[in-house]
């Protein structure tokens, strides 16, 4: 599944795929030392944030980057929890779109060359539309904190 998602956004090798947990005990599954930090800034977060560790446990090799890092974020959607549960580990959080193109707000949006080549898209209809990117902060185990993507 990971191979088909590199496939199909054109991702280059070693760039780090997100991926979603469902809970904080699944989040401590597969990150061996999860600092108090992340948990205040998963708390104080006012919108979406991807967490960046140095060192993943029981994660395949190609959802780490290049030096063996593991970005991950807490899902906080319902329907996203759910499946996650019903998986028993993460899952991949990429926005269907292809290479640097704009992320898609709609279902209508998707690129074409992504839709012919999955199973199945999600058709959740929300409130509130409003797409927010998530934040991405990179906690290193040498205690230095980096933000990548505000």
């Amino acid at each position: 599944a990971v191979q088909k998602i590199v496939f199909l956004k054109k991702i280059q090798a070693g760039e780090v795929l997100e991926s979603l947990v469902a809970n904080d005990a699944m989040l401590e599954k597969y990150v061996e030392n999860v600092p108090d930090l992340a948990y205040d800034l998963m708390d104080l977060s006012t919108k979406p944030t991807t967490i960046i560790y140095d060192h993943p446990k029981e994660i395949a090799n190609s959802l780490l980057g290049l030096k063996g890092c593991f970005a991950v974020r807490v899902a906080t959607d319902k329907f996203c929890q759910y499946l996650i549960n019903k998986f028993k580990k993460p899952v991949v959080a990429i926005p269907a779109n292809t290479g640097s193109g704009n992320t898609p707000k709609r279902i209508e949006d998707i690129p074409q060359a992504i839709l012919k080549d999955v199973a199945y898209v999600v058709n959740l209809q929300k409130e509130n539309n409003a797409y927010k990117q998530s934040s991405i902060i990179k906690l290193g185990s040498d205690g230095i904190v980096r933000i990548i993507r505000e």
